[in-house]
């Protein structure tokens, strides 16, 4: 069994938690137009956009690199604006045995939770993808200011 782990970022967003959580609700699949540097593709397999049992895919820079994730949405709470995420496939899970994505947004904080077993313990911790993630959110929020 690996080590498991449990990083947890909140960012300050301008435009208001719950603009922020918005745009992964309902316009998901503008995330790629406003966040081109990080998001290069979003993809839905099965489902709706952020309906619990879909199952939708990214492929996002990281270091230079382009990576996948192909998720499955585990959870959708409207009121506590949050979405949980569990990988099921792509390039997370050649380090990690399980990984689990949680964002949520509470006035003007949106909270980013990454749960994740490492496969052996000398596996780094994801703080590159929180970075991603992170940059992510910043990028949503100036795009909503725009408005």
């Amino acid at each position: 069994m690996g080590v498991k782990g449990k990083l947890i970022a909140s960012l300050e967003v301008k435009s208001g938690g719950h603009s922020v959580q918005d745009i992964f609700h309902v316009n998901t699949h503008h995330i790629p137009n406003i966040s081109p540097s990080k998001i290069n593709h979003f993809e839905i397999h099965e489902g709706q956009i952020i309906k619990v049992g879909s199952i939708v895919s990214w492929k996002y820079n990281e270091d230079g690199k382009e990576k996948i994730v192909k998720e499955v949405i585990e959870a959708f709470d409207h009121q506590k604006k949050s979405i949980t995420w569990k990988v099921i496939e792509g390039d997370l899970l050649e380090l990690y045995n399980y990984f689990t994505i949680i964002t949520s947004s509470e006035d003007q904080w949106t909270t980013w939770t990454l749960v994740y077993e490492k496969k052996t313990e000398d596996t780094p911790e994801p703080l590159d993808f929180l970075g991603v993630v992170l940059d992510l959110t910043k990028d949503i929020d100036a795009h909503l200011l725009k408005k």
